[in-house]
């Protein structure tokens, strides 16, 4: 885990492959948020380290902001990081809430 929360408190710069309003993939689900990854940082899953952008509301293709949380999931080795813009804050529930379209699949924890 401390591949993820090193970045807690951290100003990181996110990749996005997944704009707001794209299509995932694989699956019929619609991004309702920024979706991307810190370059360059592997996470336990053999993939770049994953980050959700909040407070943003248009796509955009990277992002510099604030990383005040951690999704840590239990039940899967794919953490992910919460950034915002700097000075923004969104409270656990906020952080549920904007990300349960994917993270209602795992079980998981919120780290600060």
């Amino acid at each position: 885990m401390s591949y993820s929360t090193q970045f807690l408190g951290q100003k990181v710069r996110v990749k996005i492959d997944r704009a707001m309003g794209s299509k995932h993939p694989k699956f019929d689900m619609i991004y309702p948020i920024n979706y991307g990854f810190i370059e360059g940082i592997m996470a336990p899953d053999g993939e770049e380290l994953d980050a959700y952008i909040l407070g943003v509301d248009k796509p955009v293709e990277q992002f510099t902001g604030q990383c005040i949380a951690v999704i840590h999931r239990t039940d899967d080795e794919d953490d992910k990081l919460i950034v915002v813009p700097e000075g923004e804050d969104y409270t656990d529930e906020e952080i549920r809430e904007l990300t349960d379209f994917q993270e209602k699949y795992f079980k998981s924890e919120i780290i600060r």
